[in-house]
């Protein structure tokens, strides 16, 4: 392993039935600075990012996170690592206070109720903890999952589509949040967005993929260069069309 590497991927495979999701993936993330993964829909993204969590068992194929082996390690990551995703839903009738609070005691978080406070204030929360989660609009929860996934101050933050459904105002704080979360603690974040405004602002190294596979990576002015285009989306809208580089 190394210590350059906060993530590393080799040879990784998932099958569903006949139906090869990632096929034959290999990638390295580095320490202490935001990689996007990138692809269009169908890309494999997901069932990466899930892989990487340990909710989904690869096929085949080797994942190191933070020094560890995921398959073999995974009770040594878990604490070490979180997910936002405002797919994904919290239990409704809990509010959000009583949500933070039941992933705090997960990760034995001390002075609980003082994190939550702290996340609530940073990501305008702090008038709503007394609301149920199903009551909250989608903006309101896409930052509950943002709160819920920074609560253990993790090294490694796995980020899926981490604004939607935020205005442009808020989406911009969250981002000026999250930067200087990461100047603070050193954090490695490993984002998956379309957004690719976004992205060109967080994202140091940039993963694009197709069909499952990693079929171009590079810094944003280094794939922009190489395509010939001006911006991200540009160079996306290229690799979905299977456009080679000028």
């Amino acid at each position: 392993m190394s210590q350059e590497f906060v993530i590393e991927v080799d040879g990784l495979y998932k099958y569903f039935d006949q139906f090869c999701a990632v096929e034959n993936l290999s990638l390295r993330a580095r320490r202490g600075v935001t990689t996007a993964l990138l692809g269009g829909n169908g890309a494999g993204k997901t069932t990466t990012i899930a892989m990487l969590l340990g909710l989904l068992t690869p096929t085949q194929g080797h994942i190191r996170i933070l020094g560890e082996d995921m398959l073999q390690h995974r009770h040594r990551l878990l604490h070490r690592m979180n997910f936002s995703s405002p797919y994904v839903d919290l239990p409704q009738r809990l509010t959000i206070r009583e949500n933070l609070t039941v992933y705090g005691h997960l990760y034995r978080l001390p002075r609980l109720k003082s994190r939550i406070d702290e996340l609530a204030g940073a990501l305008h929360l702090d008038t709503l903890l007394n609301k149920r989660y199903g009551q909250l609009s989608a903006g309101q929860k896409t930052r509950v999952s943002l709160a819920k996934s920074l609560l253990n101050e993790p090294e490694l933050l796995l980020m899926d589509e981490p604004t939607a459904s935020l205005d442009p105002d808020t989406a911009d704080s969250i981002r000026s949040y999250l930067e200087q979360y990461q100047r603070d603690t050193g954090a490695s974040i490993l984002l998956a967005s379309h957004n690719m405004a976004e992205v060109e602002r967080m994202a140091t190294d940039v993963i694009m993929m197709r069909k499952g596979q990693v079929v171009d990576t590079g810094t944003p002015d280094e794939l922009q260069a190489r395509y010939g285009r001006n911006n991200l989306e540009e160079v996306f809208i290229d690799i979905a069309r299977h456009k080679e580089p000028a």
